[in-house]
């Protein structure tokens, strides 16, 4: 017995990232090879035979069904199918299945306590926490990971609530700095430097030159680089030694 042909606009696929637009009060839906939208979004990819799946705008991948020329020309004011995908793909939400939501939720927790252990010490010991004595210590506070916001900018608020909510003592990790700037700068600029340091460890004034070392929260290294450019007309300089708390006293176990 011969099979059942589908009608023409059945058109069914699997393993597909679908980027959905909004236009005219319809929904349009292309399907993209996982990976793929972003590496066109950022200019890596430019070929559209690398990303779509099918050249074809649908209205509904997941049941298959292919928007028609009349629609397209409603809704896009258009019915070239690469100028439509191309608007799609540039304005288009990606859709992201539960499943791999999940686990790029999971995957963005751990790369926010990874970064927390980078950045963060015990601040009796100076000594790092273990990624998983971080992750037990956002459960506990109960941090929710935000899909949309970047690791970077979820572990800096991470930090802060952990300290106000969390029974784990942590601190950020100190880092060592030298700065050295003309004498006469120097005399003028110290009080301002200083204000930025938790500990000085050298302060030395020479008859040419001032050299401080000291020991900042990695917050205040974007204000001391911008005090110099500005006042010192590019003769200081500022120097990353260390994080302190990593190659503190005792080093690391």
């Amino acid at each position: 017995m011969a099979p059942i042909s589908q009608p023409g606009t059945q058109i069914k696929l699997t393993n597909v990232s679908i980027v959905r637009l909004k236009k005219g009060g319809k929904r349009f839906e292309i399907a993209c090879y996982k990976n793929k939208v972003q590496e066109w979004r950022a200019g890596v990819e430019t070929d559209l035979d690398e990303v779509l799946q099918i050249e074809k705008v649908f209205i509904n991948v997941s049941k298959g069904q292919a928007a028609n020329s009349d629609e397209l020309q409603k809704c896009f004011g258009k019915t070239d199918q690469d100028e439509i995908v191309k608007e799609i793909l540039k304005k288009g939400e990606l859709q992201v299945g539960e499943k791999e939501r999940s686990h790029n939720i999971t995957n963005l927790y751990k790369d926010i306590a990874t970064q927390i252990a980078e950045k963060c010490v015990d601040p009796s010991t100076q000594r790092p926490y273990s990624v998983s004595m971080i992750e037990k210590a956002m459960a506990e506070v109960g941090f929710s990971v935000k899909a949309d916001k970047t690791a970077k900018s979820q572990a800096l608020e991470c930090i802060k609530t952990l300290q106000a909510s969390s029974t784990l003592p942590i601190q950020r990790a100190r880092m060592r700095v030298r700065i050295t700037m003309p004498t006469k700068d120097g005399k003028r600029l110290k009080e301002q430097v200083i204000a930025s340091a938790d500990t000085v460890e050298e302060d030395d004034f020479g008859s040419e030159e001032w050299e401080i070392i000291m020991l900042i929260d990695p917050g205040q290294f974007r204000t001391l680089m911008d005090l110099l450019q500005k006042e010192t007309k590019g003769k200081g300089r500022l120097e990353t030694l260390n994080f302190a708390a990593v190659q503190g006293e005792g080093g690391l176990d």
